[in-house]
């Protein structure tokens, strides 16, 4: 988390020691309890993993205070009014699904270069992984070493 400047708006931003030297920071759900004043521990996992993952990409904007504060108050039975503004980590896509997306991506900033807009800001929103799912096969022939 060095590079990345996070909003600690509940005061939940902790640190953790990675090793003699280095330390890591985690936003507390421990410590947004005691912000909010509610149990968080009753919430299944599955919702904790997601109110963490809110927590630390509150920015008061796309994803504010209220967001937090309605899914820390999840109800198993409550009713289902409120998007969970969700913001993923990374995506992976295999090449089949990735490849097209890379020329959307080549697409969109050729449009932008021709508008006189800077290409370089058409961007992925979160880090993209591109993973080739299958072998990858070089031919070599006609070299004169390999010819009996």
């Amino acid at each position: 988390m060095s590079q990345t400047t996070y909003k600690d708006i509940f005061k939940t931003l902790k640190d953790f020691k990675i090793s003699e030297t280095k330390k890591g920071k985690f936003f507390s759900l421990p410590a947004l309890e005691k912000s909010l004043g509610i149990t968080l521990s009753r919430l299944p996992v599955s919702i904790r993993i997601v109110l963490e993952s809110v927590l630390r990409n509150c920015d008061g904007k796309k994803i504010t205070e209220e967001h937090v504060k309605q899914l820390a108050n999840w109800g198993a039975t409550a009713n289902r009014i409120d998007e969970i503004p969700f913001v993923v980590a990374r995506v992976v896509l295999q090449d089949f699904t990735g490849v097209p997306l890379l020329a959307d991506l080549a697409v969109m900033r050729d449009v932008a270069a021709k508008f006189g807009k800077n290409p370089k800001n058409i961007e992925p929103l979160v880090p993209v992984d591109l993973v080739v799912d299958h072998s990858v096969q070089i031919d070599h022939f006609r070299e004169k070493k390999h010819l009996t």
